[in-house]
């Protein structure tokens, strides 16, 4: 079927949610995508984060593969090992506590934000509030997209749950301020991805670790991006100066199907209850074997070391670019900021004719999200295409 075919059925059939481009996938290796006229295409994007682990990568290919031919899923009201093995997977690499499963980063973050309203309600707070960093993604529920500030419209999908607080990104001391009496938790990503790949500093990252102590609210981080190696260590808190209470994570983690978790520290295992959240697909064998295959492949020292040489080989390239003005981010999650009269949805789409796969969060800035797998041949062919499409 052709791409203008598809075009027509998706107009008829599928709500109009998404700006599409004019190509059609349909086979992945690697850091490799095709296309159903057979070009190949140098993929810089990975599925929005997704394939951290590349396409098609053998190992977890065959762990669906095994899991699928012996069972798919089963309800959470029996036992699965595979995910009672993921649960503890994911507890012993990050926070020690305890483990929901489910399938996307928005019902991680849904999970997160129940679990710190009844973790206040049960410490005298009648009118809990979670404060949020401007610019910040956590979801498109109706929850998480109202702690999605830049998304969040009252007018169109009002009226919006009560209980967010927003401050600006780049304050600690309006953070610090913005947390009392009346805070259940601090939710933030340590970098902002959809708003641009933006870097949360050290020092707020500390006061909102600070405030959290004093006030007793949970300080919730939400690695759905950055996580699974993406930054150059499994999460990317671990790099930073404070030990979150509560984790969400999700796209790489299911190594190409939906998997998503939140993870609690010890001392919050119980907050939430037999019959109080659950998810009727969550934890499922072969979405659970998919996700422990790509912790095995990406929970690897000498990988994660190679993510952090190969991003900061890639940021020095792309500063040398004519047209980019600035490079942020950290390991191979970065975003390039382009200089004024320069658009950025067209240079992607200049790159995607020149067989190289990113994406423009914003109109000024490209974002890159290569596989961790890639090589250093590959870091050069893509800065290669980006500088031939700058100068375009």
């Amino acid at each position: 079927m052709s791409v203008s075919e598809l075009q027509a059925l998706e107009s008829r059939w599928l709500m109009p949610t998404y700006e599409r481009a004019p190509v059609e996938f349909v086979r992945g290796e690697g850091a490799r995508l095709w296309d159903v006229d057979g070009k190949r295409y140098l993929d810089f994007f990975a599925g929005l984060g997704v394939m951290n682990a590349g396409h098609c990568h053998p190992r977890i290919t065959e762990a669906i593969r095994e899991q699928a031919g012996r069972l798919v899923g089963v309800s959470n009201l029996y036992y699965s090992e595979p995910g009672v093995r993921l649960g503890e997977r994911l507890a012993e690499s990050s926070l020690g506590g305890r483990v929901f499963l489910c399938n996307s980063g928005a019902e991680a973050n849904e999970a997160a934000i129940k679990l710190a309203r009844k973790h206040a309600h049960a410490r005298g707070i009648a009118k809990p509030e979670v404060v949020v960093l401007d610019s910040g993604f956590h979801g498109r529920t109706i929850a998480t997209l109202t702690a999605s500030p830049k998304i969040a419209s009252e007018e169109l999908f009002g009226p919006l749950p009560r209980g967010f607080r927003t401050v600006a990104r780049d304050d600690a001391a309006a953070l610090e301020a913005a947390v009392g009496g009346s805070t259940a938790a601090v939710l933030f990503e340590t970098i902002q991805g959809e708003a641009g790949v933006h870097p949360i500093p050290d020092d707020v990252v500390a006061a909102a670790r600070r405030a959290c102590d004093a006030t007793g609210a949970l300080l919730v981080v939400d690695e759905i991006q950055t996580g699974m190696g993406r930054t150059g260590s499994l999460w990317a808190w671990e790099q930073g100066p404070a030990r979150p209470d509560v984790m969400s994570a999700a796209k790489a983690l299911g190594g190409g199907l939906p998997v998503g978790a939140c993870v609690t520290s010890p001392g919050l295992e119980d907050v939430l209850a037999a019959g109080e959240h659950g998810s009727t697909f969550a934890g499922a064998p072969l979405a659970a074997s998919a996700a422990l295959a790509a912790l095995g492949v990406l929970d690897d020292p000498a990988l994660l070391r190679r993510v952090r040489e190969l991003g900061a080989r890639l940021a020095s390239s792309l500063t040398e670019l004519d047209g980019v003005a600035e490079v942020r981010g950290r390991g191979l999650m970065l975003g390039v900021a382009l200089v004024d009269g320069l658009d950025g949805p067209a240079v992607a789409g200049r790159a995607l004719d020149g067989g190289l796969v990113i994406n423009a969060p914003d109109p000024m800035t490209l974002r890159l999200l290569p596989p961790l797998v890639i090589g250093s041949a590959e870091v050069d062919e893509a800065v290669g295409v980006l500088a031939r499409c700058l100068e375009a």
